[in-house]
């Protein structure tokens, strides 16, 4: 029986001399050294008793070795849980215990503090550091490098994915093979990715843009990666001349603007600039078209389906948008209350079917029920609209939405009106309680630098673009808005930071 996802990524390339990875340093690893890494780790799992099916929580930075362990996931049929490394201890401790995994992973720096977490649990701790050293990889070394692969069937897990848990705990995303390949598949062909792409990857590997996007895209083509710890403005701009893609967050492409070396001339041997996992303001994608006669690509997915939608690789890339339902991908918009279809142009709940879609939460079955319809289709709770162009526009997520005075605001539609405001880099809209209309909008602003904000002038612009019911009734500025590892705003800590100060200004005037 085969092992779809592991025959398609990485069984073509055992023993092949070509590069896979090559690190800042100039070292390389071929894809014969990675795979024989990884079969070695396979039977390091074996030996220490998981069987297929087993979960693996891994908390370890970014490497060829951390990569390595995904790879042997696959191979074994083991569920491979990759967690933040921003985590503390009492956060693992939650997802060690909620999938029951057999081992926990971890960089040394963090052993002392995950050792307990480990006891309660059962598991077992090993280390794995970032410089490829580590209790685990001592225990590989025995180990031959060819590992007969397990059998598997398409339905069975492949992966864990935990959700950022911003309204209540954290849910473990349930992650097939045939989650993780068909989109890969589709990825590739939309993107028009080869083996002759050398992708410049420093995107993080627990999140499933760097891991599930980037890498599958890459093992499934047989291509090259400029394997980067993190993303570094030195490092990325010394490679970008052997690059041809990029995959980042808004933040890698403004902090890249805001260096002066950063031109066509670096960007003349790329062909593709992809951006997700947080909405990219218009300023930036003229400045960076204006500087580099690239347009970036922006795409929507999320943790429980990968990539939902992409703008095209041919034609109008439009700005604002996230483009088009992959071709495998069903895509309707849903009134949030009564599930019914809304008419196209109409604002509503995002719901999408395909092979892509999860298979569930992990021991949530209420949960799961909750959000995805026995048809198939699966309740984002992402807020949305698609143009007469068929051109898909994320408004927020559903948690996000502001009702104020029995009236729907949504951010996005505010934040677009405060990001056009002199002075103004980004904002960022939220709802916060009111005495009299259950919810009042408020605007966090971050300045341009050396920029004054004149909040007054801004609010009294935003009255002659907005609905009196959708005008901030107070603003606040920023140094920086609070951000998760992957770029997302944190919405909910706004709302705690400033729902207690806009009550005390509602009780003042």
């Amino acid at each position: 029986m085969p092992n779809p996802l592991y025959d398609a990524l990485f069984a073509p390339h055992e023993g092949s001399p070509s590069v896979f990875l090559e690190m800042p340093d100039g070292s390389a690893f071929t894809y014969a050294a990675f795979l024989g890494q990884a079969a070695q780790f396979a039977h390091a799992l074996k030996a220490a008793g998981l069987e297929p099916g087993d979960r693996v929580a891994v908390q370890i930075a970014k490497s060829p070795q951390a990569l390595a362990v995904y790879a042997a996931c696959v191979q074994t049929g083991i569920i491979f849980l990759p967690l933040n490394t921003a985590y503390t201890a009492t956060e693992v401790a939650y997802f060690v215990t909620d999938s029951g995994a057999k081992i926990v992973l971890c960089d040394e720096s963090l052993a002392e503090g995950l050792t307990p977490v480990a006891q309660a649990t059962g598991a077992r701790l090993e280390t794995l550091n970032g410089n490829g050293t580590g209790s685990f990889v001592d225990l590989s070394l025995t180990h031959p490098t060819q590992f007969e692969t397990t059998p598997r069937d398409a339905d069975d897990l492949a992966a864990f994915l935990y959700t950022s848990g911003t309204t209540g705990r954290s849910k473990g995303a349930m992650l097939t093979q045939t989650n993780l390949l068909s989109n890969a598949q589709t990825l590739k062909d939309v993107w028009h990715f080869t083996s002759n792409d050398v992708l410049l990857h420093a995107l993080p590997i627990f999140h499933t843009h760097g891991l599930f996007v980037g890498t599958n895209i890459m093992l499934l083509t047989g291509g090259r990666m400029l394997f980067l710890p993190r993303f570094d403005v030195d490092q990325v701009i010394a490679l970008m001349p052997r690059a041809t893609s990029v995959m980042g967050v808004p933040t890698f492409y403004t902090r890249l603007l805001a260096d002066a070396r950063f031109n066509s001339d670096l960007t003349a041997r790329m062909r593709l600039f992809i951006s997700g996992s947080a909405p990219m303001l218009s300023e930036t994608h003229h400045a960076f078209a204006d500087r580099t006669d690239h347009t970036i690509l922006e795409r929507y997915g999320m943790t429980e389906t990968n990539m939902n939608t992409s703008n095209p690789y041919e034609g109008e890339r439009r700005i604002g948008s996230v483009g088009f339902p992959l071709p495998d991908v069903d895509m309707k918009i849903t009134d949030p209350e009564t599930g019914a279809p809304l008419p196209q142009g109409e604002t509503g709940m995002i719901e999408v079917r395909g092979p892509n879609v999860f298979k569930g939460y992990w021991q949530m079955p209420e949960k799961t029920a909750q959000e995805l319809r026995p048809d198939g289709f699966f309740i984002t709770g992402d807020l949305g609209r698609v143009d007469d162009d068929g051109y898909v526009y994320i408004v927020g997520r559903g948690k996000d939405l502001i009702i104020s005075g029995g009236y729907n605001v949504y951010p996005k539609e505010v934040e677009q009106v405060l990001d056009a405001q002199p002075g103004v880099l980004e904002s960022a809209v939220i709802g916060v309680p009111h005495p009299d209309f259950g919810e009042g909008v408020v605007g966090v602003l971050v300045a341009h630098d050396d920029a004054t904000l004149d909040l007054d002038a801004i609010l009294a612009s935003a009255a002659s673009d907005l609905a009196k019911y959708k005008c901030p009734r107070r603003l606040f500025v920023l140094p920086e808005l609070p951000r998760n590892a992957m770029g997302k705003v944190q919405k909910n800590a706004l709302r705690e930071a400033y729902a207690l100060a806009f009550m005390e200004s509602v009780g003042d005037s």
